[in-house]
């Protein structure tokens, strides 16, 4: 379970100028929830989900995740955290392309000390793309590339995806046997998924769909 409480995010300019990306921020998402966020650019959506995933520091308030308060984590606490419980999934995919398909889902396990040629297979079999570990990502489509990119998250077996766009960037018929992967991945491994983004028709295939304005929660809905 992921329990927000009184979450604030302010950045501050060169010019030291403050910007309150977040404001009082109160959720609890259950465990196994396949959770969406939507809202207009610059409404604090990637910053929340930053926020969860470890990627950058809380200003005030917290995030407790399974019991553990991430906003009094110091830096290595931080590391352990995104590398053993976060899996994260970006519109850009982040793959590496000097490194083949293996290569780069081999990164995760690597986060982890481990190297486990059989759970990499598996790992393509499960996104339907057995047979492509020695290619490169530029040899990929778009909605491989994010296939592999999901492959990498899995591995880890994380308890919560991190997922920032990931269809924006595919097409119609890409972006809907993305979601579908998502979501079998939500139901069969009770992953907690929780996704960005701008489509009303992709945020109908979770559970749960808030909505943020201005760094606030507006509404929310099961």
């Amino acid at each position: 379970m992921i329990c927000i409480s009184k979450l604030d995010k302010v950045y501050k300019s060169k010019k030291r100028k403050t910007c309150k990306a977040l404001d009082d921020v109160n959720l609890i998402l259950p465990d196994g929830g396949l959770v969406f966020v939507l809202g207009k650019s610059g409404s604090g959506k990637s910053t929340l989900l930053n926020l969860i995933g470890g990627l950058d520091n809380i200003t005030s308030g917290s995030i407790i995740v399974d019991g553990n308060d991430i906003s009094s984590f110091k830096e290595n606490e931080y590391c352990n955290y995104r590398n053993n419980h976060i899996g994260f999934i970006f519109q850009d995919y982040h793959l590496i392309d000097e490194l083949t398909v293996y290569e780069n889902i081999c990164l995760s396990l690597n986060l982890k000390k481990q190297d486990d040629k059989e759970k990499v297979l598996l790992a393509l079999e499960k996104v339907d793309l057995k047979g492509y570990e020695n290619r490169f990502p530029l040899e990929l489509s778009g909605g491989e590339r994010q296939r592999v990119a999901i492959a990498r998250a899995l591995i880890k077996e994380p308890e919560v995806i991190i997922a920032d766009e990931p269809t924006g960037a595919l097409d119609s018929a890409m972006e809907k046997r993305v979601m579908d992967l998502l979501k079998e991945v939500n139901r069969e491994l009770g992953t907690t998924i929780v996704q960005v983004t701008h489509s009303q028709t992709v945020a109908e295939y979770g559970n749960r769909i808030i909505y943020l304005k201005d760094g606030n929660i507006i509404w929310s809905c099961f």
